[in-house]
């Protein structure tokens, strides 16, 4: 039997495990969200891209507290990775990563491949130890970084 319950502004679907999981919810903090739907590891993550100036919501850079509603457009730079994301469900705590791809549908570029890395930056043989100064430059100057 499903039940429902109204408070505020959160409808809560008791006919799933963990009320937190299904709460529909109108809007919530940019940051929250980011780590809810696991484009971070964490809020303070979510918080310093935006503070960072890598996160825009509908083409505008966005603070940590700033709104994302359903049918946002969130553009955020993730670990070297531009992510193209449209909200689809709004959620604030953090959940499972099944439930965490109904929350939004994702345009980005797919990432690249494994392979083309370990041959770019060559690969090391296992127990060789740290890279040396020079492999560390080589390294450096394959990445586009000064030294």
């Amino acid at each position: 039997m499903m039940q429902r319950r109204a408070t505020s502004a959160v409808t809560v679907d008791s006919t799933r495990h963990g009320a937190c999981q299904t709460a529909l919810i109108d809007s919530a903090r940019i940051d929250q969200w980011l780590q809810a739907v696991r484009l971070t590891k964490t809020r303070s993550d979510a918080a310093d891209a935006c503070r960072g100036g890598h996160v825009e919501i509908n083409g505008k850079q966005a603070k940590p507290a700033s709104v994302v509603k359903v049918g946002d457009r969130v553009e955020v730079l993730v670990n070297q990775r531009q992510r193209i994301v449209d909200v689809t469900r709004v959620i604030t705590k953090r959940v499972g990563a099944a439930i965490a791809l109904e929350c939004f549908e994702d345009h980005s570029a797919p990432p690249p491949e494994r392979d083309n890395l370990r041959l770019l930056f060559g690969e090391r043989d296992r127990g060789t130890g740290r890279p040396t100064k020079r492999d560390r430059r080589k390294i450096d100057q394959l990445r586009g970084r000064r030294s």
